[in-house]
């Protein structure tokens, strides 16, 4: 499906939540240290759950190491400084869709050089960010709904209720 890339997270409860985003939607996470955490943390499980195996999971010492990894790929960069709109991306199965960190986003030199793969999920005025946990969900179902969640159960049914 999609890659996920966090740039030096921070909050161990976010990555969780990321974990098990990625688990239900098959996406793979690609972690750039340093992390704000240890991957034992109790509270990067708690947040996760059941779900930290259940995701292919690389860790890189820096951003560099993923861009060379995927030569041919094609990367995002989610930021609030982008002037494209997320929904207006076409995305593709295995593209990349790259989180900076919650204090201070991804580097500006990197923003700088791909300006025409800046993303930026549209906020009030008001609003400075997202949670970034948040951000990646809102991300990865844009991109599952133009794939037109091909290979996703899209049925639920309800239980019949006793009275």
């Amino acid at each position: 499906m999609f890659n996920i890339v966090l740039v030096e997270p921070e909050i161990p409860q976010n990555t969780g939540n990321i974990v098990r985003t990625c688990a239900a939607t098959g996406c793979k996470l690609h972690l750039v240290r340093p992390l704000g955490f240890e991957v034992s943390d109790k509270y990067l499980k708690r947040a996760g759950l059941d779900y930290w195996d259940a995701v292919e999971i690389f860790y890189y010492d820096n951003f560099e190491e993923v861009k060379k990894s995927f030569p041919e790929a094609t990367f995002y960069y989610l930021t609030t400084k982008g002037r494209n709109r997320h929904c207006d991306a076409q995305f593709k199965s295995g593209d990349f869709l790259v989180f900076g960190k919650e204090s201070k986003g991804l580097p500006e030199d990197l923003l700088k050089a791909n300006p025409q793969t800046c993303l930026r999920i549209p906020m009030i005025d008001q609003t400075r960010s997202l949670n970034l946990s948040n951000s990646v969900a809102i991300c990865v179902y844009e991109a599952l709904r133009q794939q037109d969640f091909n290979g996703f159960n899209v049925e639920g049914q309800l239980h019949r209720l006793k009275w």
